[in-house]
């Protein structure tokens, strides 16, 4: 896991080694075991080291091959490297090192662009190619990494960060307006390639791009995801598929854990991660067997307010295993303090503070590992959000299947009742907040058609990129690796192979993970069916200690000039939810957080 930017000169003239070296200190908290800048000619690249895998020095990047025609940046994991350069080395290649960087740099001299196929991982690279004189950038199938570019009058940027990027004076001094509108009406971001920041893109996930002397020569997508559209299994599948899904994630999971260094886990006590954490439990007692395990050591959030706390479950995650667990507790005390930090860490505003648990996680991670294996993309891919009941329903009815979906309907309102009344409220909440907003923005079609159309909507273009955008910038900020089984490709396949009712059956969200994990969790959480994960009482802090300086940020003279929200009705909509006359929903914090963004990051330029 590491940081990487680089430059390459559009003009005939010579990469700016001292931009280069003022993007790569911009990313030093990804990467604090080492640094290291290529500048040849027109191109420039720079990396900042997370040294997870071989850590000696044979591990350095930028990273060439044996005749130097070729360098590399590369920020992630390819799991299956060691089983990679076996082929490889078959095939005749030598190699220096014991890395997965050196595996990427063998793959393209033997595929290609097609080498990106055979990896299984995360990962955001550029590779710059000699003898082609052209830059080779990709980004994993999912976009669990991140690669920002940008293009100047003479120049074609990138970073896996959007403050490196910005390290050139022409680089991200404007809003994209439409962007922001589209984030404060609608909660959205990362669900297109643009950013907050005019003309600052990304690298859509599951895709490549080829730079050359004339700019961005082509762009294209090396793999999709196709979800089938069938509503029912075939009968007496379920245990066959369950044992299948189980195998699969096991696998995963072990890939995940190879590293040289610390591995733990974070655990908010819910159904996916309570998983994993049995997993890794039983993956160290087979690597170690006749002997006692390796401790493992897990993560979590917890809070003195007993409805978003989920520290009981914890405890039954965490009984009668190795585990050693390590708790945190996210309060307002520090929170104001922290929020500057956390929202240069993202560079663009972020639309819930659900994020804060996640970061004060990840910072007393730090203390005790360099990688984490979390539970990201389990919802998106086994329809664990409520909402995709009404999904569901729907396409049982478009189906004529009127028994199956009245069986559903009833299976809802037992199991999520309560949850169904609070999102009624929600939605009128959010439609009446919508109106304070000057521009609303395009918005994005998230739960239209069937269940599987939502899922893969979600997967690659709403939710989940934006949550994982949060993964990376929380773990990076203290310089932790974040890892995710639930998202190895061939669970996404497998997974997305599956019928709705695999995912949802009488009501009953992750239906199939249910049913794998029986005899492998306590039956309390495999059971459960309330949802938290890594909450955070976001209207109980808005409401109470932080509510003195969101009135005096909303009675500022900046917030009053913004031309995205009537200032005087926003402020007047907050004291009504002050005083118990209107319920809270997130767009409150959403214009708060961009008020906050626009002074760190616009303002100033």
């Amino acid at each position: 896991m590491c940081g990487i930017a680089g430059q390459l000169q559009l003009s005939g003239g010579t990469a700016d080694r001292d931009l280069i070296r003022r993007m790569s200190d911009l990313l030093q908290h990804r990467g604090p075991d080492g640094d290291g800048i290529y500048v040849d000619g027109m191109v420039g690249l720079a990396h900042r080291r997370l040294a997870i895998i071989d850590l000696s020095g044979e591990g350095r990047q930028p990273m060439q091959n044996e005749d130097g025609t070729l360098w590399l940046v590369f920020n992630g994991e390819i799991y299956n490297y060691r089983e990679l350069m076996g082929e490889l080395i078959s095939y005749g290649h030598r190699f220096q090192s014991r890395t997965d960087s050196e595996v990427i740099l063998h793959a393209y001299e033997e595929w290609g662009t097609g080498c990106l196929s055979r990896f299984n991982g995360m990962w955001a690279f550029a590779l710059w190619d000699g003898r082609r004189r052209e830059l080779f950038c990709a980004r994993d199938r999912l976009g669990i990494k991140p690669f920002y570019y940008a293009e100047t009058r003479d120049s074609f940027l990138f970073a896996s960060e959007i403050k490196a990027l910005r390290a050139h004076p022409d680089v991200g001094r404007r809003p994209d307006e439409e962007m922001v509108s589209a984030f404060l009406a609608w909660g959205l971001a990362d669900h297109t390639d643009r950013t907050m920041f005019e003309g600052v893109r990304q690298l859509l996930p599951a895709h490549y791009m080829i730079v050359g002397e004339d700019g961005i020569a082509e762009r294209a997508a090396f793999w999709e995801v196709s979800f089938n559209p069938a509503l029912n299994s075939e009968p007496g599948s379920d245990g066959r598929l369950a044992t299948a899904f189980r195998e699969l994630l096991e696998d995963a999971v072990d890939l995940h854990l190879r590293s040289d260094v610390p591995v733990g886990t974070c655990l908010s006590g819910g159904l996916d991660s309570s998983t994993l954490v049995a997993l890794i439990d039983r993956a160290l007692r087979r690597g170690t067997p006749g002997v006692e395990p390796p401790h493992q050591d897990t993560f979590s959030a917890c809070f003195q307010d007993k409805r978003f706390d989920e520290s009981a479950y914890i405890d039954i995650a965490v009984k009668g295993s190795g585990v050693r667990s390590h708790r945190v507790y996210p309060g307002t005390d520090t929170i104001w303090a922290d929020l500057e930090h956390l929202l240069y860490i993202n560079d663009e505003p972020f639309a819930a503070l659900t994020l804060y648990s996640q970061y004060c996680v990840m910072r007393l991670a730090r203390e005790e590992v360099k990688v984490v294996l979390d539970g990201q993309g389990a919802d998106e891919l086994l329809a664990g959000y409520i909402a995709y009941q009404y999904c569901h329903i729907r396409g049982l009815i478009r189906e004529f299947q009127i028994l199956q979906a009245a069986r559903e309907t009833l299976g809802t309102l037992r199991h999520h009742g309560d949850f169904l009344s609070y999102a009624v409220g929600q939605f009128f909440a959010r439609k009446e907040r919508r109106g304070l907003i000057r521009s609303e923005g395009p918005g994005f079609p998230r739960y239209r058609g069937t269940l599987n159309e939502a899922l893969e909507t979600d997967l690659m273009r709403a939710n989940l990129p934006y949550l994982l955008h949060w993964e990376d910038r929380t773990s990076m900020a203290f310089s932790i690796e974040a890892r995710v089984p639930y998202l190895d490709y061939r669970v996404v396949e497998f997974l997305a192979s599956l019928p709705a009712d695999q995912k949802i059956r009488g009501g009953v969200t992750k239906f199939i993970l249910r049913k794998a994990t029986g005899g492998l969790i306590p039956e309390a959480i495999r059971c459960r069916m309330d949802k938290k994960g890594f909450a955070t009482p976001e209207e109980v802090w808005m409401q109470g200690d932080m509510s003195g300086r969101v009135l005096e940020i909303m009675s500022s003279e900046t917030f009053r000039s913004r031309p995205y929200w009537d200032a005087d009705a926003v402020a007047e909509n907050y004291r009504d939810f002050l005083e118990g006359k209107a319920p809270y929903s997130s767009e409150i914090w959403r214009m708060v957080c961009c008020e906050l963004w626009l002074r760190r990051f616009i303002d100033p330029a």
